[in-house]
């Protein structure tokens, strides 16, 4: 199996290379990631699944974005429509990105510090998880999913429990 080359960006969001993934975690190195919140077409829910045991970050936990790396030479959007397509099987549906195209939240935690872009669907088809990275899935209300995020104790991806809380208030108040 060989090591998968991210981008590798500066603390600034700019591009200034490509790395092994394991570098990128090893070292702390500053990457890019793009996530899809998948909602309902009526907006009143957010499809929320468990990562399997096997990933090399955050096995195990909860997420609600459909997402990963950026590849060198690939775009934030081009990531996040690729990611949504081989996790959760959804293709063929424009993104929107949740804030303006140069915001991104950023994430300077353990193991990796990376520059978050997210993105929002519109979905009511069929759902199929990658087996490797998906374990489970189901559709929360916003409200469902803030109670969850209430409780420090419940096992979320760390880097998406600081940015949805902004992400939901942007969808609110644009």
């Amino acid at each position: 199996m060989t090591d998968e080359l991210v981008a590798e960006y500066d603390a600034s969001g700019n591009v200034v290379g490509a790395v092994p993934r394991s570098r990128v975690y090893a070292e702390g190195l500053w990457h890019a990631s793009a996530g899809v919140l998948v909602r309902s077409p009526d907006g009143a829910r957010i499809y929320v699944h468990r990562r399997t045991m096997t990933k090399s970050v955050f096995a195990g936990m909860h997420d609600c974005l459909a997402g990963g790396v950026v590849d060198p030479g690939e775009t934030p959007l081009g990531a996040a429509t690729r990611e949504l397509a081989e996790e959760l099987g959804i293709s063929g549906v424009p993104l929107t990105a949740l804030a303006a195209e140069a915001w991104d939240g950023q994430w300077a935690g353990k193991p990796m510090r990376c520059h978050l872009f997210a993105f929002e669907v519109s979905w009511d088809g069929p759902i199929r998880h990658q087996p490797e990275e998906i374990a489970d899935g189901w559709w929360w209300t916003d409200e469902e999913l803030a109670t969850h995020l209430a409780d420090p104790a419940w096992p979320f991806v760390p880097d998406t429990r600081v940015l949805i809380p902004q992400l939901l208030r942007l969808r609110q108040h644009p």
